[in-house]
């Protein structure tokens, strides 16, 4: 669009928020790549206070699968909860706990879905909770998930609570979008897009391989403390502004 064009055209610098981002200002805004950062918003390590399971969390079974996020139409919680499904009724695992944690517009409908499944007794929505319990819930789980959907914005998009799974070394299981992909690498299972029954199954293979749980847990923290931390952007994001005001 023109406002999109004329920005570009008149700004010193760019600030994306991933490589889909930066490709834009690229080619679509026409800026210099030299002129164009990436910085993200990544976990700052000093305040991820990792800590020992608290398994009262888990509701008296013996794993737990987390989600955190906003309770939106858009964010593929109802996908989650088909998952959930599948995984408690069709596959026959009474085992496993599933926790919702944030706030969000959809909570009642969301909630109302899982009682009309018949995984009301599994499934526990927390609402927003203080950041203390959320460390908690994510010291402990066993696998944790981003099911947003693919579309043209989620693709592009990265989500913070991949990277946040991540830093708490815990193995994530997502949808295959490009930049979920760019964040997690080899640290998450990927279902095809926008399948529940399938993302499901990948919930399945990391229950059922406590190896395999640690090995991308291990892989997710590695990143986070190499790659995609807070300490690292804001040296990017100083960049910028150091490029901006020569």
């Amino acid at each position: 669009c023109l406002a999109e064009r004329l920005t570009f055209r008149t700004a010193d610098v760019s600030i994306a928020t991933n490589e889909s981002y930066r490709e834009v200002a690229v080619t679509r805004g026409k800026m210099r790549p030299d002129r164009v950062f990436i910085v993200r918003s990544s976990p700052d390590l000093a305040k991820i206070p990792r800590g020992p399971p608290q398994l009262e969390l888990k509701r008296g079974r013996p794993f737990l699968v987390v989600y955190l996020g906003t309770m939106g139409p858009q964010e593929g919680v109802d996908l989650m909860l088909q998952s959930a499904e599948h995984v408690i009724k069709k596959r026959g695992r009474d085992d496993v706990s599933f926790v919702f944690i944030g706030g969000g517009s959809e909570i009642p409908r969301l909630k109302a879905q899982a009682a009309a499944r018949g995984i009301e007794a599994f499934v526990t929505f927390t609402g927003r909770i203080p950041d203390d319990q959320l460390a908690a819930y994510l010291s402990t789980a066993d696998v944790c998930a981003a099911p947003d959907p693919k579309n043209p914005m989620n693709d592009k998009s990265t989500m913070n609570k991949i990277l946040e799974y991540m830093a708490y070394a815990r193995p994530v299981v997502l949808f295959d979008l490009t930049e979920g992909r760019r964040s997690a690498g080899d640290a998450a299972l990927y279902a095809r897009p926008n399948d529940p029954v399938d993302f499901a199954a990948q919930i399945l293979k990391l229950l059922e391989s406590e190896t395999l749980r640690r090995q991308l847990g291990e892989i997710g923290r590695q990143r986070i403390e190499e790659k995609l931390n807070w300490e690292i952007e804001k040296k990017a994001l100083l960049n910028a502004y150091e490029t901006a005001l020569k």
